[in-house]
């Protein structure tokens, strides 16, 4: 279904027929979810299929490739060769790659281009001339994003405990993951991977629509979130990766140097996340209402 068959304002004479304001809300609401979910559908054949999407894909495939490579030419140390390590061992390989590298630029690739893009494609007037409220369009091309980021690292989540468990050591992980904890690690560690794309997901969308060169305020995000375990308590929480680190199963190391506070639980951590997230989005749509298009200079 095209978009513009979708994306229509309610016929004005219809209404006057409709006195009662519940059922006029109601078709308000009822409109702008078909609305939602018509842009949600572009967007995500843009997101998956264009060549912008050539990056996200490496960046999710990154650690199948090198945890293959691992399991086929293992190196000569005691850890791989120790089942009982391997839990610390991916706990690793996931704070520090997946979750801190991986899942971040690849959120900041997909959702700084929701809007960024569109300008620097000259694209973005098209949707302005749509006859559609420009909150819709910022919630519907969130949900394209996380869509695309959700699916694309829940498989690398997912795929990279398979292939650093089963591949060396089958059978007792069949025992670990079906009999024992491993289930309800992997689990955990997906889910954390969906909350990060959800709040970096909002943090990218608003810079990309706040700054004209995005590059500059991600990298300056990026050394915030890398040097968090150097900060004290108090701004420690000021940062998304507080709150999920708060979540992983298996707590990582940080170092000598590392600051320590009490994790944040997960009845504050994961609504503090998503209570954040709906600020960032409501700060966006705020934004746009206001946003003029001007392609000179991009």
């Amino acid at each position: 279904m095209s978009l513009t068959t979708e994306i229509r304002e309610p016929n004005a004479a219809t209404d006057l027929k409709q006195p009662d304001m519940s059922r006029a809300r109601a078709t308000s609401w009822s409109l702008w979810t078909r609305q939602t979910l018509a842009i949600m559908r572009l967007e995500i054949k843009k997101n998956f299929l264009s060549r912008r999407a050539l990056l996200l894909y490496l960046m999710a495939g990154l650690p199948l490739v090198l945890l293959s490579a691992l399991a086929l030419f293992p190196p000569p140390n005691d850890e791989l060769e120790n089942f009982s390590e391997l839990s610390q061992v991916y706990a690793a390989i996931y704070g520090g790659l997946i979750l801190r590298t991986l899942v971040f630029f690849g959120c900041a690739w997909v959702f700084m281009n929701l809007f960024r893009g569109e300008v620097v494609d000259r694209s973005l007037h098209y949707y302005f001339l749509a006859p559609v409220r420009r909150e819709v369009l910022v919630v519907g091309k969130y949900l394209s994003g996380l869509i695309a980021t959700v699916l694309l690292f829940s498989i690398t989540t997912v795929g990279s405990v398979v292939i650093l468990y089963f591949w060396r050591f089958p059978t007792e992980s069949a025992r670990y993951f079906f009999d024992g904890a491993g289930a309800s690690q992997m689990l955990a560690y997906l889910g954390v991977t969906i909350l990060a794309c959800i709040g970096y997901g909002a943090v990218f969308l608003i810079v990309g629509l706040f700054f004209r060169n995005p590059i500059i305020p991600a990298l300056l995000l990026y050394g915030w979130e890398w040097i968090n375990f150097l900060l004290p308590p108090f701004l420690k929480k000021i940062s998304v990766i507080h709150y999920l680190q708060s979540l992983v199963p298996v707590p990582m190391s940080e170092g000598p140097f590392a600051v320590l506070v009490e994790p944040t639980p997960a009845w504050i951590s994961v609504p503090s996340l998503l209570l954040f997230t709906g600020i960032v989005l409501f700060l966006a749509s705020l934004h746009i209402r206001r946003m003029e298009i001007s392609y000179a200079g991009d």
